[in-house]
């Protein structure tokens, strides 16, 4: 049965589109048959999956304006097993168009459900803000995954993304839960790091992976060559760490797993 995660954080610069990256590409490496979906009009997932934004016909924007069908939007990645819905500058420009449409906040949920059982997993890229992408995306996961980097304003800005989880649940999509918080950019060699797990640890009601993903020069390298870390440097201990997570991800269904 397909699960449909979307990676989201309001803030800015926490890992999540690494997170959507890796996290995909370990899950296709353990055999399980992904989509990934951009809605980021930055497009990094996009181009760190080695599809180029910048000559892709058919996006996630000529989706929302039903120029083409869902099929036609799919591009192959790096990865065997790994499908991308692809996005560009062109969908910033998405929430002007989708005001007028009725159900607006359903678009994606109902595409994704004509082809969702097509795949095991379909991880979604939010854009960094709670606009209308953000809540189609919502509307149409399973759950939410919400990377945290370990610095000083980790909190920041989350109460805000969890109310905003709570309200999409309570009047879009009853079904949502948090699918876990990821700790991003640990660096071992500071107090700061480990002060800031321990932090959100006490003061954050969620369910919490174990695995941390690390502070690591090959993950930040890696999308420049079209990508994902387990591909680039397959040793590295970015992979390493995706691949704990991809395994977590897989065996969320067991409770004894969470801290």
């Amino acid at each position: 049965m397909s699960r449909i995660i979307a990676v989201a954080n309001q803030k800015g610069g926490v890992g999540k589109t690494t997170t959507t990256i890796n996290l995909s590409a370990c899950l296709a490496e353990k055999s399980k048959n992904i989509l990934t979906i951009d809605i980021d009009p930055q497009g990094n997932t996009t181009s760190g999956l080695g599809v180029d934004k910048n000559v892709v016909e058919n996006t996630v924007y000529e989706l929302f304006l039903e120029e083409c069908s869902l099929e036609e939007c799919i591009q192959s990645s790096v990865m065997e097993g790994l499908s991308v819905i692809p996005s560009n500058i062109n969908l910033s420009g998405a929430e002007i168009e989708l005001i007028s449409m009725e159900n607006k906040e359903y678009f994606l949920k109902n595409k994704l459900d004509e082809i969702k059982n097509n795949y095991d997993f379909i991880i979604i890229d939010c854009p960094p803000s709670l606009n209308l992408l953000t809540v189609n995306a919502m509307v149409a996961a399973d759950t939410v995954l919400v990377p945290i980097q370990c610095e000083y304003y980790a909190l920041e800005g989350l109460s805000q993304l969890m109310h905003t989880i709570d309200l999409i649940k309570e009047r879009l999509n009853p079904k949502l839960e948090i699918e876990g918080v990821v700790f991003t950019m640990y660096d071992a060699r500071t107090n700061l790091s480990s002060q800031v797990v321990q932090n959100v640890k006490e003061n954050l009601n969620k369910k919490i992976y174990k695995t941390i993903i690390p502070r690591n020069v090959r993950l930040a390298e890696a999308p420049s060559y079209g990508m994902p870390i387990n591909l680039y440097d397959s040793r590295s201990a970015g992979a390493e760490a995706y691949r704990y997570l991809a395994e977590e991800v897989i065996e969320r269904e067991d409770e004894d797993q969470w801290l």
